[in-house]
């Protein structure tokens, strides 16, 4: 056991129980289930139903630690409703698309009045009498509305309160706090600095400019009414990172976790060097169990979607009523409140968010390579006797295109596999039912690069109008060529003669000549960002025409990176971060024309994911005893 985990169990054990069974714990009781399990399936689901706890008992019936006595964190939050809180969701969402994600999207907009303290499960109901206690206390004290005036610093960006406002917020946390280590038994320390709202925190200093600009669109005497609110979270995965399933996958080996769409896992970054490539371990957070699951099923969740909403305290001037949060429909069942007042679909959402047409830049990774599937010596199952093709799977290609000297040249520079080429056609198809318009598309003079290119062009429906231009400085890191030599790439007459769509007219911006074996990672994202550079120039903005560029997996982050501003990777982790990178893997950035910048934004068009399909042969698998 991790000496934190011990100094947990050594404060929570042995603790003297509290008051006599509640209304929603009885049934449960009744049930058969010990009161300790189902104080903490209660606790667990915010003691909204006997149902919700039952069915969380049921789904942790496996957890290894569902008679771990550690008590859950808990935190009382202000927070708005109305239409400021739709416009601080608005800014959440184009500040994310605009500047990427910072420390701000983790938790939803609020005004920390109490932080995080541990409080036992069966105390937990008396926390919930204090808020109504002392929030009744303060009903007629309470402003009427709450003054708010936007800081800026390079690292910061947020709403203070006024003073007079804040003391009167500072009076409720401590009456708060003082009732609750009274009665609760709890430790629970007030906020007593500057009282904030936070937009942004820990951002990229060029950011600063575009997230002001955001935030002056925010009108912060918007109608508002305030709540404060107590949430809860598992004090064991603080410092966890947060993935959301985006896929099912049922265990194919007995260490793998059973996982659903939607399911929220736990992983600790510095617990996954026994997970292979593409590999990692988590907690599910719906069943309490741990295992290794594909990462590529996953995708970045938020800190706040694994809290639990227990209870609020709506400061009403006119009702001034307690409100019990199980009763609210606008309650998420993994705690994290709805937009209260927002319909479906946003029509106006801010101003700098307009219909306005911008030049789109596309970067991808090639499709399947046959050498993925089949390993380095790939050609020699496909060659016969006398050195003829044949194809040996039904992956392989059904023809090599034609060239000048030996067939052994594609061990260097490996074509798609067939399932590579049906990846391809079908993100141009997804590309086209989107109705993105490609202007401009370059590639790699890799062959794979080249055929990706051309298939996506295909379901495009773009093959002959639109022409690929074969760039050598869009070429991989060559310290990665496992010849340690430039591979010799088809020429641009071979590849029209194998009616590949080639502009014979472009003459590349960095000749084969310069590509040099083994260069270093400064000179990998030099030659980058001067590539990325000259193609945007060569480009000219035609209405919204997108750039396409199919690279390699490391060509992603050095191309968006320096044409949006971003400082290059740490080579330390480049190759960590390149192999998360899936065959057509993509990135996209706009063109922010009226500011002279790109951001990167989410793609047009979804990821694309699949299964392995292995070898299989019947006469070894089903004859065989």
């Amino acid at each position: 056991m991790a000496v934190a985990e011990a100094q947990l169990y050594a404060k929570v054990s042995n603790k003297p129980r509290g008051r006599s069974p509640s209304a929603l714990l009885e049934p449960l009781l009744a049930k058969g289930f010990p009161a300790h399990l189902a104080q903490k399936a209660l606790v667990a689901t915010g003691q909204k139903t006997v149902e919700d706890a039952v069915k969380w008992l049921h789904s942790h019936c496996n957890d290894p630690s569902l008679d771990d006595p550690i008590p859950q964190e808990y935190a009382l939050y202000l927070c708005p409703r109305g239409r400021l809180h739709s416009r601080l969701q608005d800014f959440w969402r184009e500040s994310k698309r605009q500047c990427g994600k910072n420390r701000a999207h983790e938790v939803f907009p609020h005004v920390t009045l109490c932080d995080f303290f541990t409080c036992e499960d069966q105390k937990v109901e008396l926390l919930y009498d204090i808020l109504k206690k002392v929030g009744d206390s303060f009903s007629q004290s309470f402003p009427p509305s709450i003054s708010l005036t936007l800081h800026a610093s390079p690292s910061y960006l947020g709403f203070f309160i006024d003073d007079s406002q804040a003391n009167v917020l500072k009076d409720f946390a401590v009456a708060f706090s003082s009732e609750a280590s009274a009665l609760a038994d709890c430790h629970v320390k007030p906020s007593l600095k500057q009282f904030h709202l936070t937009l942004a925190h820990r951002f990229y200093p060029h950011h600063q400019k575009t997230l002001e600009q955001l935030a002056k669109c925010i009108n912060p005497g918007e109608p508002c009414q305030w709540v404060a609110a107590l949430y809860s979270r598992d004090m064991r995965f603080v410092h966890y990172q947060r993935l959301r399933a985006l896929f099912q996958y049922k265990p194919q080996n007995i260490d793998e976790l059973m996982i659903n769409a939607g399911d929220l896992i736990y992983v600790d970054p510095r617990q996954q060097s026994e997970a292979g490539e593409g590999w990692v371990i988590g907690t599910s957070h719906r069943t309490g169990c741990r295992g290794f699951l594909p990462e590529n099923y996953t995708e970045r969740a938020h800190e706040s979607d694994t809290w639990v909403k227990h209870r609020e305290y709506v400061f009403d001037t006119a009702s001034r009523s307690f409100t019990k949060t199980e009763k609210e429909p606008n309650v998420k069942p993994n705690g994290e409140a709805h937009n209260l007042s927002m319909s479906g679909s946003v029509t106006n959402v801010l101003p700098l968010q307009n219909a306005a047409l911008r030049r789109g830049l596309l970067v991808m990774r090639h499709g399947e390579r046959v050498d993925q599937v089949f390993g380095k010596s790939w050609l020699q199952q496909c060659l016969t006797a006398d050195g003829k093709y044949y194809r040996a799977d039904l992956n392989f290609p059904s023809s090599l295109p034609r060239q000048k000297d030996s067939m052994k040249q594609f061990e260097c520079d490996p074509p798609l596999s067939c399932c590579g080429i049906f990846q391809s056609s079908l993100i141009g198809e997804a590309l086209l039912d989107q109705e993105v318009t490609v202007s401009y598309v370059y590639s790699s003079p890799a062959l794979r690069c080249v055929q990706t290119a051309q298939h996506v062009l295909q379901g495009l429906k773009l093959n002959q109008k639109v022409r690929i231009r074969v760039e050598p400085g869009l070429f991989e890191w060559t310290k990665w060529e496992a010849s340690r030599a430039i591979p010799k790439f088809m020429t641009v007459a071979e590849l029209v003669e194998a009616s590949y769509d080639i502009d014979t007219s472009y003459r590349g911006n960095f000749p084969l000549s310069s590509l040099v074996p083994s260069e270093s990672y400064e000179d990998y994202v030099s030659r980058s960002s001067a590539v990325i550079k000259q193609i945007i120039s060569a480009c000219p903005c035609k209405g919204r025409g997108v750039i396409l560029i199919v690279g390699h997996g490391s060509s992603l982050a050095p191309l968006t990176r320096a044409l949006t501003g971003l400082p290059s990777r740490d080579s330390r982790d480049f190759a960590q971060m390149v192999q998360k990178i899936p065959a057509l893997g993509m990135c996209f950035c706009e063109e922010q024309k009226e500011e002279n910048k790109w951001q990167m934004v989410n793609p047009p068009v979804k990821t694309l994911t699949h299964g392995a399909n292995t070898a299989f042969n019947w006469r070894n698998t089903i004859m065989e005893d």
